[in-house]
């Protein structure tokens, strides 16, 4: 049960969900065992400042009927598979994909998934692409905004992105900690404001490097409304002028979503940045748990600049022009 308190610090007011699941989710997580094992093995039992939720598909789909989900477009979120052993991350890769693969056998019209690659390993990484693409028919591929300090826009990548272009794919660019390992003496988890940020680096990376332009037939997904790239956008576009970079135009060929950033506050700055038609469902389950999920719906439901057109398109029919599998 949600509290009245809690409400109206988001901004949010409440609305009951559909009664028919229609909503199709673009950023939820999975929690293979098989990964929350490899980890545990390596001594990561949790991150971000949080330890790894409870993850089962059974629960999953409980969750998702009663807050109206039809269908979750899956992921391993960060701190995602490598973590200085190109084998390890090259062999987890594998299980990860395999298990989305059979998520979504099992589960059909109520599972989709992002690939995960061994990347900073390029070669591997290629290897990787082809088989989740082309042999499982994985949905499209999760980059973390860096992995191992190589941003996602970084040139060393091009060769990926190349191929991530000629498949017309799509790319969910999820955030983790910062390549550097210090933060400022505060008691807040690395969740709360160091993942927008470096979304928000990881958006900039894409424009300076032109990245966005080169590879036009990417389709990419930014994470969490797009950290805090809506809000500064202006003061990116400074280095236009520098740079000859189009930073307002590569904004507005993103998709967002929703996740974790369904509030007015966020909303507003997003909706004065790109078309309704470039926003879409997401909910960051289960690290965000089902109470943050209900936030997300009532935000959305309640925010004054969506009609029930615009808002139905952000449910559903803008993710389907992504994935029209589902409809």
């Amino acid at each position: 049960m949600l509290s009245s308190n809690t409400v109206l610090a988001t901004g949010c007011s409440l609305r009951e969900p559909p009664q028919t699941p229609v909503n199709i989710d673009v950023h939820h997580h999975i929690v293979p065992p098989v990964y929350k094992s490899a980890l545990a093995k390596i001594g990561i039992t949790s991150f971000g400042g949080l330890p790894f939720p409870t993850w089962n598909a059974q629960k999953t789909l409980d969750v998702m009927d009663l807050r109206g989900i039809a269908t979750a477009i899956t992921s391993i979120s960060s701190p995602g598979i490598y973590f200085g052993d190109k084998q390890f991350a090259i062999d987890l890769a594998r299980q990860c994909n395999e298990f989305s693969a059979n998520l979504i056998s099992d589960h059909e019209t109520r599972f989709g998934g992002f690939a995960v690659l061994p990347l900073p390993d390029i070669d591997a990484a290629l290897k990787e692409l082809e088989y989740a693409l082309d042999i499982l028919k994985l949905d499209g591929v999760v980059l973390y905004s860096n992995v191992d300090g190589f941003y996602v826009g970084t040139s060393e990548f091009d060769e990926l992105y190349a191929d991530l272009n000629r498949r017309k794919a799509i790319v969910f660019i999820h955030p983790t900690v910062p390549a550097q390992d210090k933060f400022p003496a505060m008691d807040i988890p690395p969740s709360i404001m160091e993942f927008v940020f470096d979304t928000t680096r990881a958006i900039a990376n894409l424009i300076v490097n032109k990245t966005i332009k080169r590879y036009p037939d990417i389709r990419f997904i930014v994470a969490h409304g797009g950290g805090t790239a809506p809000y500064i956008a202006w003061r990116i576009s400074l280095l236009d002028y520098l740079l000859y970079t189009d930073t307002i135009n590569d904004l507005k060929s993103l998709y967002y979503d929703t996740a974790l950033s369904a509030s007015p506050y966020a909303l507003r700055s997003l909706q004065e940045l790109v078309a309704p038609a470039h926003i879409l469902f997401g909910s960051d389950y289960p690290f965000a748990p089902e109470m943050a999920i209900s936030l997300t719906i009532y935000g959305l439901n309640s925010f004054d600049g969506f009609d029930e057109k615009e808002l139905s398109e952000i449910n559903r029919e803008n993710a389907l022009d992504l994935f029209p599998q589902f409809v």
